[in-house]
């Protein structure tokens, strides 16, 4: 039975979900000479920012392993432990492979929260990981001022199977299979302005898992796949391209947002790291003003995956996620290099 409870937990945190990420240009610095290489076996370690690392079995499959955590995005305990699993299962999905088991990360101010909300933080993680067959083995925990939870994942690929995030190739159509917008919604959201029917759409996104990526893995039209996360869409883009020694044409119109985002993002409600974002990606990015600004750096949380397809192949992708009833949309299209990154038309 759930505690219901009036405590707020985004009250406990200055940011929230994968909005509260290192700046990219902090966490390069950070890693400057930290890159792990090939050794011991590893096959994708951290040099091209890939979604998770890739160990080689030796079995003509590959282990997939990953750890994400954030403070809370919502209020609730339940739902924050359910997001925040998701979104680190969303790591093995982005990378073609299936989920095997997880360990839970937890860092609680048992000052100044009870412990039973901690609990039931844990108990929306493992029904999440319950859904898709997975348990939680055990974890960690520490004293923290800010509540913080997270897991980091196990999964198995196939090594035909194995989807990176620099792989994309020129005339590789762009999908992108969740619309965008939830740091939008989530500021609004903590500023108790946020629409009871937007919020509903809101969580129902935060949740759902992209397990559809397990099955996108078995597409060899499929180039390359990432998650959109707390660079939002248009750092994910820069990254997949650049990666890949490309640049991306986006077009704007067909970028899909969650409902309620365009009008909120025309009040100015947005997220601090709306503007991290901008000014880390600024210059590599043609074509973007007003509210493609706000909505294309939005930190997501647990956003949907970004996917480079073959043109010649994309009508096989497009019947799997229509057979799937999944949600996508045609984005943009990957081309030669160009003097900017990525160009919004």
């Amino acid at each position: 039975m759930e505690i219901k409870t009036t405590i707020r937990l985004t009250e406990f945190t200055k940011g929230g979900g994968c909005g509260c990420k290192l700046p990219p240009a902090a966490l390069r610095e950070i890693l400057s000479n930290q890159h792990s290489s090939d050794e011991f076996g590893l096959i994708v370690g951290n040099s091209k920012g890939d979604d998770a690392a890739v160990w080689d079995m030796g079995n003509d499959s590959f282990l997939v392993s990953t750890t994400d955590f954030f403070t809370p995005i919502v209020d609730d305990p339940y739902d924050f432990g359910r997001i925040a699993a998701a979104n680190s299962i969303s790591d093995v999905y982005a990378m073609g492979g299936t989920p095997v088991m997880a360990l839970s990360i937890l860092g609680w101010p048992t000052d100044k929260l009870p412990n039973e909300i901690a609990a039931q933080v844990l108990k929306g993680a493992r029904d999440v990981c319950a859904s898709v067959g997975i348990a939680i083995g055990g974890g960690h925990s520490i004293e923290n001022p800010e509540p913080i939870f997270g897991l980091a994942v196990n999964g198995i690929v196939a090594k035909k199977n194995l989807k990176r995030n620099h792989s994309a190739k020129a005339g590789d159509i762009l999908i992108l299979t969740k619309p965008i917008g939830s740091g939008i919604l989530s500021a609004a959201m903590k500023r108790g302005i946020l629409n009871e029917e937007y919020r509903l759409e809101l969580f129902q996104q935060l949740v759902k898992l992209n397990k559809i990526g397990e099955n996108l893995g078995k597409f060899e039209e499929v180039h390359a796949m990432t998650d959109v996360t707390g660079f939002g869409l248009i750092g994910h883009t820069i990254e997949m391209a650049e990666g890949s020694g490309l640049s991306a044409q986006l077009t704007y119109q067909e970028v899909p947002l969650m409902n309620g985002v365009s009008a909120y993002a025309s009040q100015m409600i947005y997220p601090d790291n709306t503007m991290r974002n901008w000014k880390e990606f600024s210059e590599k990015v043609v074509g973007i003003s007003g509210e493609s600004l706000l909505t294309l750096c939005d930190p997501q949380t647990n956003g949907g995956l970004l996917i480079a397809v073959d043109k010649d192949g994309v009508n096989n992708v497009i019947d799997l996620l229509k057979t799937e009833n999944h949600f996508f949309k045609q984005i943009g299209v990957l081309v030669e290099k160009q003097e900017k990154v990525v160009e919004i038309v």
